[in-house]
């Protein structure tokens, strides 16, 4: 499949009607589960082995930063509590999942984030980088798909469906919370909030615009090596409206983004684990 975004939005949509709801499944199907731990949000998604949407949920957690996990305890904590949630909902055991690190990380963050997963009672059975974790939604042949999460920017290159380069620096929605913080002189939560009020989107894109410039350099300095003609941003930190065309204008590359961003990631992660065991 090659990218769509009749297709990305559609799945996504049904992704975040899962939150609410559960998918139809069969309790004998076999359950994917990716496990997000973000920087903001800690996102759990269910998939059946066809890759239909089943049930998500999510929290909003301050245990990882720059996707090192900082909070071992809390993290495991809330993946605890969320599976726990997720099998209430669905009546069935999960144990089948998988994980995403931002590129480059070191082994033993690797093992960290494997170690929350699997005190929860998961078998990871799959670890990737999270750009490329994007991918098995956005399905883009040739180009770069550019995660903004809220410590780093992670990159992934793709040539004829394969990744053949992946960058990550410290740079993210945390930047974004605290170049608000500083512009209004409120603390980092209350910045944060204003930041995802919607209503403020106008004045808050006039403040982090030097931020989101600083990000399309990043992109560019990893690309210019490369024959990329499509940059696909995903990130909850990407939401903000005109961010795609701040990149776009910084890197001379033609920049999209689908509908919502946020929950792209980590259905991917999951998707990852419904591709890798097909029969």
């Amino acid at each position: 499949m090659s990218f769509s975004f009749e297709y990305v939005d559609s799945i996504i949509d049904r992704t975040t009607d899962c939150i609410e709801k559960n998918g139809d499944f069969n309790i004998n199907d076999k359950l994917y589960v990716g496990v997000d731990l973000g920087t903001a949000y800690i996102v759990l998604v269910v998939l059946d082995s066809k890759g239909n949407p089943i049930a998500t949920e999510l929290q909003y957690a301050e245990v990882v930063r720059d996707g090192l996990v900082v909070d071992y305890s809390r993290a495991c904590s809330i993946v605890r509590e969320l599976k726990g949630k997720l099998e209430n909902r669905l009546g069935v055991e999960l144990v089948n999942a998988a994980i995403a690190m931002p590129p480059g990380v070191n082994n033993k963050s690797v093992a960290t984030h494997r170690y929350v997963a699997e005190s929860a009672g998961f078998e990871v059975l799959n670890v990737i980088e999270e750009p490329e974790a994007a991918n098995y939604i956005l399905n883009i042949d040739n180009g770069a798909v550019v995660d903004v999460g809220g410590g780093t920017t992670g990159i992934a290159i793709f040539n004829n469906g394969k990744m053949i380069y992946t960058a990550d620096e410290p740079t993210g929605g945390t930047h974004f919370t605290l170049t608000i913080a500083g512009n209004y002189g409120i603390s980092f939560n209350e910045a944060e909030n204003k930041k995802k009020d919607k209503n403020n989107s106008k004045e808050i894109f006039r403040i982090v615009l030097p931020v989101i410039q600083k990000v399309g350099s990043i992109i560019s300095k990893h690309i210019k090596d490369y024959n990329v003609d499509l940059i696909c941003l995903v990130g909850g930190t990407v939401c903000l409206d005109g961010f795609e065309n701040v990149v776009e204008k910084e890197t001379n590359v033609h920049t999209i983004k689908p509908k919502n961003p946020f929950l792209v990631t980590p259905l991917g992660i999951a998707m990852s684990l419904v591709e890798n065991n097909k029969n």
